[in-house]
């Protein structure tokens, strides 16, 4: 398994050993202690699993209180995969980075808590799956404009299609997250 550091402080890509042969592949997709030497040290508490279209894009969400550490990964298609930083004291507050997930690398994206995360799909279709540290809870979950010029991630040029909860986002000036 290779795990590189990204450019935003605790964001990891890792691409795990893929053993192939004639009757098709097989990796570990997470093993708890492996993921913790390497300094994933979260206790997944819930798996989600999402299907989507060419050209649609889900985020930019985040879980407010506790916060959500991810582990995403392609089980189907391909996606562009983004990480907010939104930890107000953090170098990098308001950055963004994105990376290529598909079911031939089959690499994931770690992502700690302070992050929002959202991804466009650039095949026919995806099935995007992740562990998440904490549960699903409407209450705590915020977001803001994929396309919000004060970030300004640079999306794959594609028919988009969005929800109306994600057209309609607050941006993110207005989620009121002060630096410190």
């Amino acid at each position: 398994m290779e795990v590189t550091d990204l450019s935003l402080n605790g964001l990891k890509l890792i691409k795990p050993k893929v053993f192939k042969d004639n009757r098709g592949f097989f990796l570990e997709t997470f093993s708890e202690s492996l993921y913790k030497k390497m300094g994933i040290e979260w206790h997944f508490q819930q798996d989600n699993h999402s299907y989507s279209q060419k050209g649609c894009v889900r985020g930019m969400h985040f879980q407010a209180i506790p916060g959500q550490a991810k582990l995403v990964r392609v089980a189907s298609g391909q996606i562009f995969d983004v990480a907010v930083d939104i930890r107000p004291s953090s170098p990098t507050f308001g950055q963004w980075e994105g990376v290529i997930l598909d079911d031939q690398e089959h690499s994931q994206l770690y992502i700690p808590v302070g992050f929002a995360h959202g991804f466009c799909v650039l095949s026919n279709e995806a099935h995007v799956l992740y562990k998440v540290s904490a549960p699903y809870d409407p209450i705590q979950e915020k977001g803001f404009r994929w396309d919000d010029p004060t970030i300004n991630i640079q999306w794959p040029k594609v028919d988009y299609i969005l929800s109306e909860r994600d057209r309609t986002a607050p941006f993110f000036q207005q989620l009121n997250l002060q630096r410190n």
